[in-house]
């Protein structure tokens, strides 16, 4: 990718930062860091802030918005998910009617079965099949619809632990960011 060079202006002073960003994320990321150090400036009471200040300002500000972009795209992947779930269940709901529908039907055959005498043993012999082809699909439903869960199951897993991951991150991120506050400070 390459470098884009951007001239941007922060606590008053001129600089051409070169990064592969975008031109827009770079002017955002100074603006932020202008804002920052007047921030600092109030608290300090002290017109001269360093180079190396601004440098690690501008670091600290693209890794603060690096991780809210990518927070976004983990909520954009969840309701993906979600979505997808939502689909599994309606398959589900479709998967119990059919079943249901067939267990109507081998009733509608028992009964069926009673009125005509003269087929008795054809009829119970086609019913014995339906029955063990009925729980063979009941089985093969049920694994598929196991299989599918604990797919979803491990998919939340892990989206639940990259989530943690992502908070953790944040919290040692707001740590650093306080300390070099701190240490800005005292300079």
């Amino acid at each position: 990718m390459d470098n884009n060079k951007v001239r941007v202006k922060i606590y008053g002073q001129e600089y051409t930062v070169a990064g592969e960003e975008s031109r827009e994320r770079i002017i955002k990321v100074a603006d932020h860091v202008d804002l920052r150090m007047r921030e600092v400036e109030k608290a300090v009471k002290s017109g001269q802030m360093s180079a190396i200040a601004v440098l690690s300002a501008l670091n600290i500000a693209d890794e603060y918005f690096s991780s809210a972009e990518a927070a976004s795209e983990l909520k954009k992947m969840n309701a993906q998910l979600e979505k997808d779930v939502a689909h599994y269940v309606q398959m589900w709901e479709e998967a119990k009617r059919s079943f249901l529908q067939y267990k109507e039907d081998a009733q509608a055959v028992t009964r069926k079965k009673e009125t005509l005498k003269a087929t008795l043993n054809e009829r119970e012999q086609e019913v014995a099949e339906l029955k063990i082809q009925l729980d063979e699909a009941e089985m093969k439903a049920k694994k598929e619809v196991e299989a599918e869960i604990e797919k979803l199951q491990d998919k939340l897993r892990e989206m639940e632990s990259n989530y943690f991951d992502l908070q953790m991150e944040n919290v040692q991120m707001k740590s650093e960011l306080e300390r070099l506050k701190r240490i800005m400070v005292k300079q």
